[in-house]
């Protein structure tokens, strides 16, 4: 298994693994799979600013995570939301594990402190929806602090969004300062 950064021609096949969530799971509230198309402009938007990264296993891509801005607004600056896709024929093969930690890193080295995972839910599991998502997330060092519900409606059924969290830097005041109106500025 190898991680490395995404590229655009790995459109197809992020597509293609996130196509069995938006299809087949209550994972994504996507109702529509986009194309390959769509997929090339959401890695150049996200890719831009944050590290969106690919585990490849004997040369073939079998899962991918990315962060991307929590909020536009500046103080949100040091929060992300993160999300990881597995192809459903290769998870619990580790590779979730070793894609979040390549993204902690990455994420630090830009001052990144706290990382946000939405992360669909059901008191009940059903067809649809497992706590596989919300119990990996839990394994990974992430908290629930937020359980919003009957916010999502897919395949007839209504689902919860729950809002995981983990900081990844205790010492935050090693990342910013504040000038002389005590506006926060990335150290440089």
């Amino acid at each position: 298994m190898s991680i490395r950064n995404v590229r655009t021609s790995d459109a197809g096949r992020l597509a293609e693994i996130y196509s069995h969530y938006v299809l087949d799971t209550a994972v994504s509230f996507e109702y529509e799979a986009p194309s390959a198309d769509e997929f090339i402009k959401r890695i150049e938007h996200t890719a831009a600013k944050y590290p969106y990264l690919v585990c490849e296993k004997a040369n073939i891509v079998a899962g991918y995570a990315y962060a991307e801005a929590y909020s536009k607004r500046e103080a949100y600056s040091w929060t992300v939301s993160t999300s990881i896709y597995i192809d459903k024929d290769h998870r619990r093969e580790g590779i979730g594990t070793r894609l979040y930690a390549s993204l902690e890193q990455e994420l630090q080295k830009q001052g990144i402190i706290n990382l946000l995972a939405g992360v669909a839910f059901s008191e009940e599991e059903d067809e649809y929806l497992t706590h596989d998502s919300y119990l990996f997330h839990l394994k990974e060092g992430y908290e629930k602090v937020a359980h919003m519900k009957t916010v999502g409606k897919k395949f007839g059924r209504w689902y919860d969004l729950l809002w995981m969290q983990k900081k990844i830097c205790r010492d935050d005041s090693r990342y910013f300062s504040y000038d002389n109106r005590g506006k926060a500025a990335h150290e440089s």
